[in-house]
C-alpha cells in the first residue's frame, strides 16, 4: 500500500505559477475522501461540525420532563414521530420519507470519550482520530481501516470539501477533491506541464489525478487546441463557474455519489453550522436543511448503489439539556448519531434512554451517555467490509472494548 502524500495549495500555485489562469486559484487537493475496496458496500462518514444537538433532532417527547426543560425548543406540535417514544425534529420531512421506507436509523445518548472541556476542535479532533482523550492523535480512524482492508487503493477512499479532514488521514492512500477546483487545460497546455514537470513526481502525480477526476466529472472542460479560449480572463471565469456550481452541500453529495459509483468505496465530508447557543430554532432548521440536502442527493444520485450504501452522521458532542436565555442550547456531552442508507436497519431508534432526572444527567446538565460512538462504526466496520474484532479493537479504534457487543445496524 503507498503512502500518499498530499500537495499543498502553496506548494501547487508556486509550481503552477508558469500557467497562469490555465488554473483556477484554488486548492487542488482538500478533503472530500474517497477510498476503494475489494468488496461492493460503500461507507459515507458525515462530520456535523459545531455540535449537532441530539436532543432536537431525535425528540425524547414520551419523557414527561422534555417539554419543561426547553419550552422554546418543543413547543412545535408538527414533530415527526417516530414511536411511541421519539418525534422527528418537524423540519426533517425529507429524513421522516427515509425513516418510513426503513432506510434511516438513529442512536441517541451516545458521545465520543471526549468529556468537560467542551472544545470543539478538541472534539472534533478526538471523534476523527477515534482515540480517547489521552491518546495521541495523529491519523484519523477512517484511514486506519483502510489500512487493514486487502487490495485497497488510491482510490478507496476520498476526503472532498474544503476543509482539511483528520479523519482519512494517514499512512493509507487516500484521495482529495475541493468543490474550489477544476481545471480548464488545452491539450497544449496539458502536455506543456507534463513536460515541464517530469520530474518532480509530487507535482506530476497530483496533477495526473486532478485530470483524471476532470475528466470523470467535466470532460467538457478538457478542451482541444482549437477550442481553448484566448482569454485567459475567460478560462478564469468557467473554471470559477464550475466551482461554485458544485461548491453546495448537494454538489459536494453528488460529486461523492459519483465517485462511489466507480472505484471508491469510503468517503467523508463535513457540514458545519451546528453551534446553536443563540435562535437554535432559526439556526438548527438552517444546518439540518443541508444535512437532508446531501443525504437526499446520496440516494438520488446513487440510484441502485444506494442499496449497497451506509450513511453515517456524527458529531463531536451533544448540547445541553436546557435550553440557555438566548433560546439556544451549550456544549454538552451525550447526542446522537444518523445513519442512512439502503444497507442499514432503519426504523430504529438505537440505544438506551438515560432519563432527564437531574441526577441522571451528566453532571447534573448534559444527557448522560449510555454508549460509545465508536461502536456503531465498528458495527459498520463489520457488516460492510468483515473487519475483525482484533482490527478493530488493536488498528482502528485502539483501546476499544467491543465486549459488551455492538448495536445491528446493518441489514
Amino acid at each position: 500500500m503507498t503512502k500518499h502524500t498530499s500537495l499543498s495549495r502553496r506548494g501547487f500555485l508556486k509550481n503552477a505559477g508558469i500557467l497562469g489562469c490555465s488554473l483556477a486559484a484554488s486548492p487542488l487537493l482538500t478533503p472530500v475522501s474517497l477510498a476503494s475496496t475489494p468488496g461492493d458496500h460503500r461507507l459515507v462518514v458525515i462530520v456535523l461540525r459545531g455540535g449537532m444537538d441530539g436532543l432536537d433532532l431525535v425528540r425524547p417527547v414520551g419523557d414527561p420532563l422534555f417539554s419543561s426543560l426547553r419550552p422554546d425548543l418543543s413547543a412545535d406540535q408538527n414533530a415527526l414521530p417516530l414511536n411511541d417514544f421519539y418525534a422527528l425534529h418537524p423540519a426533517a420531512d425529507r429524513l421522516h420519507s427515509l425513516w418510513k421506507s426503513g432506510e434511516l436509523a438513529f442512536g441517541q445518548a451516545v458521545s465520543t470519550p471526549y468529556r468537560d472541556k467542551r472544545s470543539h476542535f478538541d472534539g472534533q479532533d478526538i471523534l476523527e482520530a477515534g482515540v480517547d482523550a489521552n491518546g495521541a492523535i495523529r491519523d484519523g480512524w477512517l484511514n486506519r481501516l483502510v489500512q487493514t482492508i486487502p487490495n485497497s487503493s488510491l482510490r478507496t477512499a476520498f476526503a472532498v470539501g474544503r476543509e482539511d479532514l483528520l479523519i482519512l488521514n494517514g499512512d493509507a492512500a487516500t484521495s482529495g477533491w475541493s468543490p474550489d477546483v477544476t481545471l480548464s487545460l488545452s491539450e497544449a497546455t496539458r502536455l506543456l506541464m507534463k513536460k515541464v514537470h517530469q520530474n518532480d513526481p509530487l507535482f506530476s502525480s497530483a496533477l495526473s489525478e486532478a485530470v483524471d477526476l476532470t475528466e470523470v466529472l467535466h470532460p467538457e472542460m478538457l478542451i482541444t487546441t482549437e477550442e481553448a479560449a484566448d482569454d485567459p480572463a475567460e478560462m478564469m471565469s468557467d473554471a470559477m463557474r464550475m466551482a461554485r456550481e458544485h461548491g453546495s452541500i448537494s454538489g459536494i453529495a453528488s460529486f461523492t455519489a459519483e465517485m462511489l459509483r466507480h472505484d471508491t468505496r469510503i468517503a467523508s465530508f463535513s457540514i458545519g453550522g451546528w453551534d446553536t447557543h443563540v435562535g437554535q430554532a432559526r439556526n438548527f432548521k438552517r444546518a439540518l436543511s443541508k444535512l437532508q440536502d446531501a443525504i437526499m442527493t446520496l440516494k438520488a444520485d446513487l440510484g441502485p448503489v444506494w442499496e449497497k450504501t451506509t450513511v453515517m452522521a456524527m458529531t463531536e458532542f451533544g448540547r445541553t439539556v436546557r435550553q440557555n436565555g438566548s433560546k439556544g442550547t451549550d456544549h454538552g456531552t451525550g447526542g446522537a448519531i444518523v445513519m442512512a442508507g439502503g444497507a442499514i436497519r432503519g426504523g430504529q431508534v438505537y440505544g438506551n434512554w438515560p432519563g432527564l432526572e437531574e441526577e441522571a444527567l451528566y453532571n447534573r446538565r448534559d444527557l448522560m451517555p449510555t454508549a460509545d460512538i465508536r461502536l456503531y462504526a465498528a458495527s459498520a466496520m463489520q457488516g460492510l467490509f468483515s473487519a475483525s474484532t482484533s482490527d478493530i479493537e488493536g488498528t482502528v479504534f485502539p483501546g476499544l472494548d467491543l465486549s459488551p457487543g455492538l448495536p445491528k445496524i446493518i441489514a
